[in-house]
């Protein structure tokens, strides 16, 4: 059965040339059409339950993208969305916001009809609409109940202590810019760690996440530089197409951030990332896998556990926009503790704990 998509562009030749692409495939349909957020909210309410994900420009009249985001969210309704729009290369900011609200994707739309109707911009669209849609077909399949229990490691962590130098590293993909929204601004000030994360995105939309995030939160929050020396209370995000390490040296800690070539695609990479800490002076360290696509950072925190001492957060299936990085981490027994997205960031300041003003 052919999936029903909904397209919202308020470019009527858009909308015919981007139905033409989508309706090319035999696997979906554009069923309904609206020139703005508004047209579009008003048909999800109406026959919402016979939709299966939206494509969704931003910049248009009555209602952008980003406020029809907003609405579903203050109404609560689930449904899958696609950001294309040209507003994704000119201004990052919209699209991180757009993820931020619980976009799944987004694919950038060329400016000019030559390039729109390419097979580039045909294949992108077709694929993010796929993988979008394979996860809807899982969804509906599911109906087998884990034992959350059996899987986890469940090792206690209590009373966490203070003299140890500790890490936290972050690994996420599809669903991760609104997952770190839910999870970094609940985080302390005095957190007594540094805090490493690699979200997949390419270049040019790190900075921006950064940005919205430090904005938010009681840490800081900044986009990683190359040299960077690791420090307490602040996070440090991997730069798009780049990859991240961390090196030490003369009793510090600090950042390689290079250009190289991308492993299994990833640019920045996760496993990359947990490989480089199983040198580092670090007691303790701390892997958290949020919602995204794939088994990046099962490697990494597999050779990562023969090593050091390490304790794996892992967000729940229920939350996850995507069930594969943290399902791998789970099947692969090697979660600690598997939780809700929204009891995250308290399983952080639980196990890693604060520090006093002046330590």
């Amino acid at each position: 059965m052919k999936k029903n998509i909904l397209l919202v562009d308020d470019s009527a030749l858009m909308r015919r040339v981007i139905s033409d692409i989508i309706n090319s495939d035999n696997r979906f349909q554009v069923t309904e059409t609206a020139a703005n957020g508004l047209e579009a909210l008003n048909i999800i309410l109406d026959r919402g339950e016979k939709l299966d994900a939206v494509i969704l420009d931003i910049n248009m009249p009555k209602m952008n993208g980003i406020e029809f985001l907003e609405q579903l969210n203050i109404r609560n309704i689930k449904i899958t969305v696609i950001i294309v729009s040209t507003i994704a290369r000119r201004d990052a900011k919209e699209t991180i916001r757009a993820l931020e609200l619980g976009a799944f994707d987004f694919v950038t739309k060329p400016e000019n009809y030559i390039e729109v109707k390419s097979n580039i911009f045909t294949n992108k669209v077709l694929e993010c609409l796929s993988l979008a849609m394979k996860l809807d077909q899982d969804q509906e399949k599911k109906n087998l109940k884990i034992d959350i229990e059996r899987l986890a490691r469940k090792r206690k962590r209590e009373n966490p202590d203070q003299a140890c130098r500790k890490l936290v590293a972050i690994a996420c993909s599809t669903g991760g810019p609104k997952a770190l929204h839910e999870v970094i601004p609940k985080l302390p000030e005095n957190l007594d760690a540094s805090v490493l994360i690699v979200q997949h995105m390419p270049g040019g939309f790190t900075k921006s996440l950064a940005d919205r995030l430090n904005d938010l939160s009681k840490v800081e929050v900044k986009e990683a530089q190359d040299g960077d020396e690791i420090k307490k209370g602040v996070v440090y995000i991997a730069k798009g197409g780049y990859q991240m390490r961390l090196k030490n040296g003369d009793g510090k800690q600090t950042l390689a951030v290079t250009s190289e070539a991308a492993r299994r695609g990833l640019s920045p990479c996760a496993d990359i990332m947990y490989e480089s800490l199983v040198d580092s002076e670090y007691d303790q360290i701390f892997c958290v896998v949020l919602t995204g696509m794939g088994g990046d950072g099962l490697d990494g925190i597999t050779l990562l556990n023969k090593s050091k001492n390490i304790y794996v957060i892992a967000q729940d299936e229920e939350t996850s926009i995507v069930y594969g990085m943290p399902k791998v981490i789970r099947d692969a027994g090697l979660a600690d503790e598997i939780v809700a997205l929204d009891q995250v960031a308290e399983a952080i300041i639980k196990n890693v704990g604060v520090y006093e003003y002046g330590c």
